[in-house]
């Protein structure tokens, strides 16, 4: 399969594709050969304008998409972005990337993406407002809970969220779980922001287990973290929480390293900030919490090659944001664990790097093991697929029951991609860590694939 013209669909899809034909799978099941074509190619894709008015009065028009991917294993679901980059490559990858993602949880989710190349920064209350209904009234008729379950992602938060579920009850006249991300007042679930973040060091821990035979654990590693959004700050106050000391964070124009330990004061004013579109630049020198701490400010940077010695690095802000030569250093720099909680946050020629070095390690202790977005970042959709439920039951768990769930389902994915990696390896040293990438691929793939069989759409 070859799209040129889609190059961020083109590279999930040869990574997906490519790792399991590095696997025993097909030669143990060839028949799961003829289905790569089918699951490959969306269910449907919606295409619409977004015709809004500014505060001016001037008419404005955005391109509104919705990637109806996968529904094998029940309603779509995926978030809904809002930002300049958006194309419908950018959201069949995702979309993609989605499927999988939402089969590795266990709960019964499809796989979609969508949203729009309109720009809330920069925009009043008002405007936004304008756009969200003006959007749903071109997605409202795609939706519903029993068909397609969006949520939000990058530029769509909690304020989004509630203009557009507020413009979908009024015209479909009903209240019912149609998007997740809700407000706890009115159907959302406890711990739904810090899900990805927390979600994300869930998984590391139990990497670290498992590499270290128990005898290691986030206390006294050294994290370093890329992004300043949702994901990032909760991975950050968890890590942090877990013992490990967080060295960086980044936005969009530059990174913050601070070799001492950020603290989770300062990320929680970072936090704040953020809500009002401030850069980590601003951040740092307005912010109490940074007044006295030693914090370097590198304009235009990723954290990947300054922060010197690290155990874990954490993607957290887009895709392809760990290039070859960032892969490489951090390698240099002592990494053992990274693991994506950005989606397709490693390029193609970086996660080389990684399993290259996973494959020729001599022991344990000198390996690093990379963990794929599809795995490590599900926590997020994982919760709201519980919010989902909730919805369903009319009911609201705590936040004890809600994290304790959420961790539940990341040790469970962990393990899957885990065995199934071990079942289906096919290197020489079969004594290395196994590909957890190459197992994420194939578990979620097999599960969706059986399903998709059973449904009759590949026989």
């Amino acid at each position: 399969m070859s799209q040129p013209y889609e190059p961020e669909f083109q590279q999930a899809f040869n990574e997906f594709v490519s790792t399991i034909k590095e696997s025993t799978l097909f030669e143990k099941h060839p028949e799961y050969e003829k289905v790569i074509p089918v699951v490959s190619i969306p269910e449907r894709i919606l295409q619409f304008r977004v015709t809004w008015e500014n505060d001016k009065g001037e008419m404005q028009v955005n391109h509104g998409y919705r990637v109806q991917f996968n529904s094998a294993l029940g309603p779509y679901k995926g978030g809904l972005r809002l930002h300049p980059t958006v194309n419908l490559s950018v959201l069949k990858f995702l979309g993609f990337e989605q499927i999988f993602k939402n089969a590795l949880t266990g709960l019964s989710m499809g796989g979609g993406k969508g949203g729009s190349d309109f720009n809330p920064k920069g925009k009043s209350d008002a405007e936004i407002r304008r756009f969200c209904v003006a959007f749903m009234r071109q997605l409202a008729r795609y939706i519903g809970q029993f068909t397609d379950v969006p949520a939000g992602d990058i530029g769509t938060g909690g304020r989004e969220i509630g203009f557009m579920f507020g413009a979908y009850k009024q015209m479909r006249n009903q209240w019912e779980g149609v998007l997740t991300g809700k407000g706890l007042s009115w159907g959302g679930s406890l711990i739904r922001p810090e899900a990805t973040g927390y979600g994300l060091d869930y998984y590391v821990e139990k990497m670290i287990e498992k590499a270290t035979n128990g005898k290691e654990s986030f206390k006294g590693k050294r994290v370093a973290i890329s992004g300043a959004g949702n994901v990032a700050q909760y991975a950050a106050l968890k890590a942090i929480d877990l013992g490990a000391t967080v060295v960086s964070l980044s936005d969009s124009k530059g990174a913050i390293i601070a070799q001492n330990g950020i603290t989770p004061q300062q990320v929680l004013d970072i936090q704040a900030a953020k809500l009002h579109f401030k850069s980590l630049k601003d951040i740092i020198v307005s912010a109490d919490s940074f007044q006295g701490h030693k914090i370097q400010y590198l304009p235009g940077a990723r954290p990947w090659t300054n922060v010197g010695a690290v155990d874990i690095a954490l993607p957290c802000a887009t895709q392809n944001e760990v290039s070859e030569d960032e892969a490489k250093a951090l390698v240099a720099a002592g990494c053992k664990f990274i693991a994506e909680g950005s989606n397709m946050g490693c390029t193609r020629e970086a996660i080389d790097v990684f399993e290259a070095e996973r494959k020729n390690a001599k022991t344990l202790g000198s390996s690093i093991w990379y963990a794929p977005g599809k795995a490590a970042n599900c926590g997020g959709v994982a919760v709201s697929g519980l919010e989902m439920a909730q919805n369903s039951q009319r009911v609201q768990w705590t936040t004890e029951e809600v994290d304790k769930k959420l961790k539940d389902i990341m040790v469970t994915c962990f393990d899957n991609c885990y065995e199934t990696a071990n079942t289906y390896k096919a290197e020489a040293n079969k004594g290395s860590l196994p590909s957890l990438v190459m197992g994420a691929n194939i578990a979620g793939f097999v599960k969706v694939a059986d399903a998709m069989h059973d449904q009759g759409d590949w026989w």
